[in-house]
């Protein structure tokens, strides 16, 4: 426990930094497994909504640096693959 007063203002920051950094990542997660039930159901529609839902948390988490921008982009790669694929499994 710090006893300089810089310290515990730094302590309190980084406690509250890291609490909303985790509720950006776990949004993320939660609205990609609704993504993948939608495509998973065949609701093409929604599941479209859900993507631009997705790929925007996912842009601002990177451009704050809470996701790397590579990460990012390979998550949106996956998940338009993941909607194509799904949209083209009934016309086979």
């Amino acid at each position: 426990m710090p006893n300089i007063a810089s310290a515990k203002k730094r302590t309190r920051q980084n406690e509250k930094r890291r609490t909303k950094n985790q509720a950006q990542k776990s949004a993320i997660r939660t609205q990609e497994k609704k993504l993948r039930v939608l495509v998973a159901e065949k609701k093409l529609d929604e599941a479209v909504k859900a993507q631009s839902q997705l790929i925007s948390l996912v842009d601002k988490a990177a451009k704050k640096n809470l996701i790397h921008k590579n990460a990012a982009s390979r998550k949106k790669s996956r998940i338009q693959h993941l909607i194509k694929k799904g949209a083209a499994a009934p016309a086979a």
